[in-house]
């Protein structure tokens, strides 16, 4: 099956399931606690999707040359991809953490001023996902275990 032999391919699948599994223990070193949720999870540290498009960017590099329009079309898309978990998907968290604290706020201050009923005592106030992107340090890590898996790949592998 040709599918199974396109290296970039599983370069890039691998830096995301290699990225998603490092999350683990890196939470448990900095947390002390085990949170299997962060294989599935965006954010956090390294960005599987910098790791992903650096690890097929490198790969095609390896594959075509640098002077390729397909790696120039892949280095493309990696910057956009990178740029946007830094901006606008960080910014998305960030804003996130506030419009929860301002539904808590607005739950409490409906509970003491109103004294309205709770159905079922408390209710519980259903929260946006604040992790949605990364911290520059965080792409930067995805992008360099990207990087590195593409050249152990080209190197010790293929």
């Amino acid at each position: 099956m040709a599918l199974l032999q396109n290296t970039p391919l599983l370069a890039a699948l691998f830096a995301i399931f290699f990225a998603q599994f490092v999350k683990i223990p890196i939470h448990f070193l900095l947390t002390k606690k085990m949170d299997w949720k962060l294989m599935t999870s965006t954010g956090g540290m390294p960005s599987s999707h910098s790791a992903a498009v650096s690890a097929l960017t490198t790969a095609i590099a390896y594959e075509v040359g640098l002077d390729s329009p397909l790696f120039a079309v892949s280095a493309i898309f990696a910057v956009i991809v990178m740029f946007d978990a830094t901006g606008i998907r960080y910014q998305a968290g960030q804003q996130a953490l506030i419009i929860n604290q301002m539904r808590v706020d607005f739950q409490t201050f409906v509970t003491e001023v109103k004294g309205w009923p709770q159905k079922d005592g408390q209710q519980k106030i259903m929260e946006l996902k604040t992790l949605l992107g990364h911290k520059p340090s965080e792409v930067f890590a995805g992008s360099v275990t990207g990087i590195l898996i593409s050249v152990v790949t080209y190197s010790f592998i293929v």
